[in-house]
């Protein structure tokens, strides 16, 4: 049976209508059951203890729980690929870090491209890494360093996971400094620091919520931090800028959906994760961290993503990293 074009119009855009109308109502209900937030790392680490406050804060706010679920593999891309395959249906959300937007020059061949296949919901921190040492180093400021290692070279070595910006920081600062600290890559950042602790390892340039109360306790000796700007969290200590000009590196953290989540339900998340970083509790604990908030849109957060992507894509090119 054909219909007349005009009918068929109306009965288009009432199915239009409809549906538009049913993504609302689900939006304004949501979440109705759990919700899954995938990090890509395990159990430990600044992302881990980050996307354990956000996930009982939001837990709080919805009335339901926001569980994490560690995905650790391939720097973070078991649990991204977990996500890209999930429904999109806004009970599935990725724990999104500054590793994202550097695999996608550090691996040659994966099965998504980020910035297509995730979609940004909101930021929620930017971290300074933490230039620190064993203190048995004979070292006390960053010139010291590039001095001890110019004088040993291959004698020392930073740890962290392969890809992410605990190394690439390390990387940019040999590029930079003309030092030679190896880069040596482990699977998890727990035993890179234990290695630290123990002398394994003289060097980390790991996220400072990672190190900060190790470096309190004088287990580390903090030399300078990876940001423009010194940090309020440890005021005293220096930026690595302040002897290498133009130095510059942070991590990031954030949370991406998969791609056709519902426009409504993602603002929904991003309002939520806003209303958090302004929660005067959770804004200090971040902050004792070393943290700074990064309120914003899901397009403030989407535009980061593609300039850290071409940022540490040419750090990636020019040392030229291999992921395996």
């Amino acid at each position: 049976m054909k219909l007349p074009r005009r009918n068929f119009l109306r009965l288009a855009a009432g199915a239009a209508a409809l549906s538009g109308g049913s993504r609302i109502a689900q939006a304004q209900t949501y979440p109705t059951r759990p919700v899954r937030l995938i990090l890509g790392y395990a159990p430990g680490g600044a992302p881990d203890i980050v996307a354990r406050l956000i996930g009982e804060w939001l837990s709080q706010r919805f009335g339901r729980p926001f569980i994490i679920e560690n995905r650790p593999g391939g720097a973070s891309n078991v649990g991204t690929e977990a996500v890209v395959r999930a429904s999109a249906d806004g009970y599935t959300l990725l724990y999104v870090t500054t590793a994202n937007a550097i695999n996608a020059t550090l691996y040659d061949k994966l099965n998504f491209n980020f910035i297509r296949d995730i979609a940004p919901v909101g930021g929620i921190i930017r971290l300074p890494n933490l230039v620190s040492i064993n203190p048995s180093l004979p070292v006390k400021m960053i010139p010291d360093l590039i001095a001890y290692a110019k004088a040993n070279p291959g004698k020392l070595n930073a740890g962290g996971p392969k890809g992410g910006t605990v190394q690439l920081s390390g990387v940019l600062f040999n590029m930079m400094s003309g030092a030679n600290i190896i880069q040596v890559p482990y699977s998890n950042q727990t035993q890179a620091v234990t290695d630290l602790l123990a002398g394994r390892m003289q060097v980390s340039f790991d996220a400072m919520a990672t190190t900060i109360e190790y470096a309190r306790a004088g287990k580390l000796r903090p030399l300078a931090v990876t940001t423009a700007t010194r940090s309020p969290a440890l005021p005293d200590i220096p930026t690595v800028g302040d002897f290498l000009p133009g130095y510059e590196a942070t991590s990031w953290h954030g949370i991406g959906v998969p791609k056709n989540t519902p426009a409504e339900m993602i603002d929904k998340l991003n309002e939520a994760i806003n209303a958090s970083l302004v929660d005067p509790k959770l804004k200090a604990r971040l902050a004792d961290l070393g943290g700074t908030v990064m309120m914003g849109s899901p397009a403030d957060f989407g535009k980061l993503i593609a300039e850290e992507t071409e940022k540490w894509g040419k750090v990636v090119r020019a040392a030229n990293i291999k992921a395996e």
